[in-house]
């Protein structure tokens, strides 16, 4: 059974055109909420975030070693390269290991049950953002 996606993430995925290695504007109107982002990369079952990459988690056992320290990203980019990513890593670099986190498109290996969902809705992605921005409060 395929499941459809509702019409905001639909229009949402339609505004989420990388151009020149970033997504410009927020994928929601509500802002970012970075304690629902934190939540999110620490969750071993929402974000995934932290199998791959370690970030100052002190509370989180286990953090990955497979993915650049968190922070480290994050003093690299500005909040629309971040957004970029998170959507689709794949366009920077193909043969990532990192998921895209908000395509439907051109994806291997997917369970039909999750078939044309994303991983995050687009507010989850604002989530992520903002609190990664939170690590680098240099960065707009």
């Amino acid at each position: 059974m395929l499941v459809a996606l509702n019409l905001g993430q639909a229009s949402a995925q339609s505004n989420a055109s990388i151009v020149a290695g970033e997504i410009t504007q927020p994928l929601t109107a509500t802002p970012g909420d970075p304690l629902r982002g934190r939540g999110i990369v620490t969750s071993r079952q929402t974000g995934l975030c932290i199998l791959c990459h370690s970030g100052p988690f002190p509370e989180e056992r286990f953090q990955g070693n497979l993915a650049p320290e968190l922070s480290a990203s994050v003093a690299r980019y500005t909040a629309p390269q971040l957004r970029a990513r998170i959507v689709n890593s794949s366009y920077f670099h193909p043969n990532t290991i990192m998921p895209t986190y908000f395509s439907v498109d051109h994806l291997n290996r997917v369970a039909p049950k999750f078939m044309g969902q994303t991983i995050l809705n687009g507010q989850e992605i604002e989530d992520v953002v903002a609190f990664l921005l939170t690590l680098n409060s240099s960065k707009p």
